[in-house]
C-alpha cells in the first residue's frame, strides 16, 4: 500500500495510526501541502485524488481511497486483525460518535482551506484563533463527557483515539488550552507511550522540516 501524506495532516495521521496498530506495512509518499503552491495541486496528484487533499491510499490491488474515514473503514474490513472496533454494536456505535464528532464537527473548522478563507475575508488572526479555540473547545467539551474513567477512550486503543490524538495535536499546534479535560489527557499520555501512536506522530515523519 501507498499512503500520500502529508507529516502534520490531521487526517493523513489518523491513517498512519490505524495502521500502525494493526502492523501493516506500507509505503509513505509525502505531498507538501505548502512547497510550490501546494503538491497537492498538481495534476499529477489531482489524477489519484481530485479533490486535492490528503490522505490518498493506493491498495495492494492499485485501487485509490480518498478522504479517512473511508480509508479508515477499509483498512478495519479488509485487515481485521487487531480491531479497531469491538464486536458489540453498541461499542462500536460509542467509537463511532467521537470519531464522528472529531471528524465532522471540530477538524473541518479549522481545516486550512476553511481558515484560509476567513483569513480571504479580512478576518484578523486573533479572531481567527479565536475562532479555532471556540470549536475545539465546544467539541473537546463533549468528548470528555463521552469517553471512559479508565485506559483509552473505551479501554483498548481503536477508532475513537484514532481520531481523538491527532486532534489533540492539532489543538497544541494551535494552543487551545486542554488543562480542564482530564479523561482526555490521561489517554493522550497513554497513546504517546504506545509505540503505534508515536511511529505515527508527525514528530516522526521523515517529511517533517528539520
Amino acid at each position: 500500500m501507498d499512503l500520500y501524506t502529508y507529516y502534520r495532516s490531521t487526517s493523513s495521521y489518523r491513517v498512519r495510526i490505524a495502521l500502525a496498530l494493526k502492523g501493516l506495512d506500507y509505503r509513505a509518499v509525502p505531498v507538501n501541502l505548502i512547497r510550490d503552491g501546494g503538491e497537492h495541486r498538481q495534476a499529477s496528484y489531482l489524477a489519484l485524488n481530485p479533490q486535492g487533499r490528503v490522505p490518498t491510499l493506493t491498495t495492494d490491488e492499485g485501487e485509490q481511497i480518498i478522504q479517512s474515514p473511508a480509508i479508515l473503514e477499509y483498512i478495519e474490513e479488509r485487515y481485521p486483525d487487531v480491531p479497531l472496533l469491538p464486536t458489540d454494536p453498541l461499542a462500536r456505535a460509542r467509537h463511532r460518535s467521537v470519531a464522528a464528532l472529531i471528524g465532522c464537527d471540530i477538524h473541518p473548522l479549522h481545516n486550512v482551506a476553511v481558515l484560509n478563507r476567513l483569513r480571504s475575508l479580512d478576518v484578523g488572526e486573533e479572531q481567527v484563533m479565536a475562532w479555532i479555540a471556540h470549536w475545539v473547545g465546544e467539541g473537546l467539551k463533549a468528548v470528555e463527557a463521552l469517553i471512559g474513567d479508565e485506559g483509552y477512550c473505551f479501554g483498548e486503543p481503536g477508532m475513537a483515539d484514532v481520531y481523538l490524538l491527532p486532534q489533540l495535536y492539532a489543538a497544541r499546534r494551535f494552543n487551545v488550552p486542554l488543562d480542564s479535560y482530564s479523561r482526555i489527557l490521561r489517554v493522550e499520555r497513554l497513546a504517546l507511550a504506545h509505540p503505534a501512536f508515536h511511529t505515527a506522530h508527525p514528530d516522526a515523519q521523515p517529511d517533517k522540516p528539520e
